[in-house]
């Protein structure tokens, strides 16, 4: 557990590293056998140390003496509903987080928008963070896809484990950030629903494992 939670905090780090995140502002997590690490509530990255990372069970109780993220429900739901996530990565990056704001959802503008699991990327409906109404919106918004947005809020993305998830936040930011430039030279010309398919079945192709053979 001890080094499943270093890998946490070097998640959490990095995150704050790449500019994703401020102060104590995002939260990630990462699922275990015995439950869903998470990063604590108003603690600053650089201060975290292994005994500080909460356990959260199933049922919304965790273990520890620091409570968990306030936005720990919608970490524990995704793992609940999603049994491929193992990793999961909030932020308040700029550039999504000017989208979300704009409650703007990120069209088909670029290939890489099916990195994400489509040809979009959602916008979540807004609700108070912390709540069980922000979470049925984000599972919503995730339904089919491995990031959204959150309304006037920030972004979201999960991975296969908790790095995954990172490097997926880093890739939709960049994304949004292209996207907004595009809009100030008049909108881009977005791609057709085959062009979309075409892609997603690229991406399956180069991006499966590489093992070297």
């Amino acid at each position: 557990m001890n080094a499943q939670a270093q890998a946490l905090i070097r998640a959490a780090r990095e995150m704050a590293a790449r500019g994703l995140a401020a102060g104590t502002s995002g939260n990630v997590s990462l699922r275990t056998q015995g439950g869903i690490l998470i990063t604590p509530s108003a603690v600053q990255y650089e201060d975290l140390t292994p005994e500080m990372i909460p356990l959260l069970r199933p049922d919304g109780s965790f273990e520890g003496r620091f409570r968990p993220s306030s936005e720990w429900r919608f970490h524990l739901d995704i793992y609940l509903s999603r049994p491929e996530v193992g990793g999961v990565v909030h932020h308040h990056a700029p550039y999504c987080t000017a989208l979300s704001m704009a409650r703007r959802a990120i069209p088909p503008c670029h290939y890489m928008v099916t990195r994400f699991g489509g040809g979009d990327v959602r916008c979540a409906d807004y609700a108070l963070f912390g709540t069980a109404a922000l979470s049925e919106a984000v599972l919503r918004a995730l339904a089919g896809r491995r990031a959204c947005l959150m309304a006037n809020h920030g972004a979201l993305t999960v991975g296969r484990d908790v790095e995954a998830a990172l490097g997926a936040a880093s890739e939709l930011e960049v994304l949004a950030q292209h996207y907004l430039l595009s809009l100030q030279v008049g909108g881009p010309v977005l791609l057709s629903d085959q062009e979309i398919q075409d892609a997603l079945d690229q991406f399956a192709t180069a991006y499966r494992p590489n093992t070297g053979a």
